[in-house]
């Protein structure tokens, strides 16, 4: 009796920038040009919500919530749409575990066990915050400099200025030259101002004219000679 063996799957073969795909039509969705990333991740969404009590009304609506979701964030490419998801997903079960967390049939160990995973969860919700904003570009901060009047003598500093410390806004002035972006201005030359007196005529200096000084010692009186 022969066994023959199951035939292999046979090879498939996936095509990148298929352009029925590449439409864009779900872009505020995932942020892709790719419709069929844009449905994975709405699925992968979906999929993350907590929807074994709810009826049958409350599932639709908790997943056309997850979709506005989605939309309400605007990824504008691909790893915000994986960002957004990831957002809505932490804060679903952050949520749950709060609900639960809440129940009063349950040990304090329960109740702790629930209130240190939602911490958790909110504190990774945070740092994915974070991160779309730093990849948005939020975070940081432009100085433009248009106008700098440099008086002769003077030097001008473009940059973050310590102030001695002690004082309101003071801090370690040694720090300021260990940054890169602060760059010296030299100072401006100018022309001297015109002198009204160029020959500056000599002042008199008032003082006491030489007299001679009175002798010190006391003259003896007949009455000191006699003695």
């Amino acid at each position: 009796m022969s066994t023959r063996k199951p035939a292999a799957d046979a090879p498939k073969t996936v095509v990148a920038d298929d352009p029925d795909d590449c439409k864009g039509r779900l872009k505020n969705i995932g942020g892709s040009q790719s419709d069929h990333w844009n449905n994975t991740l709405a699925n992968q969404a979906v999929q993350a919500l907590w929807m074994k009590n709810s009826s049958q009304d409350e599932r639709d609506k908790q997943l056309s919530a997850t979709v506005a979701a989605l939309i309400g964030i605007a990824p504008k490419d691909e790893l915000e749409g994986m960002m957004a998801a990831q957002l809505v997903a932490a804060h679903n079960a952050a949520m749950e575990c709060y609900r639960r967390a809440m129940i009063g049939e349950q040990t304090f160990e329960g109740r702790r066990e629930n209130l240190a995973q939602a911490n958790k969860l909110s504190r990774t919700y945070a740092a994915l915050l974070e991160a779309l904003n730093r990849h948005r570009g939020k975070g940081q901060q432009k100085v433009t400099v248009e106008h700098v009047h440099v008086h002769a003598g003077g030097q001008a500093v473009v940059g973050m200025v310590a102030t001695p410390p002690g004082q309101p806004g003071g801090g370690d002035a040694s720090k300021i030259e260990e940054q890169p972006h602060a760059k010296q201005i030299a100072n401006a030359p100018e022309p001297a101002l015109p002198c009204p007196n160029p020959q500056r005529d000599a002042v008199p200096v008032a003082r006491d004219g030489e007299r001679a000084l009175p002798d010190a010692r006391r003259q003896g009186t007949g009455r000191g000679q006699g003695q």
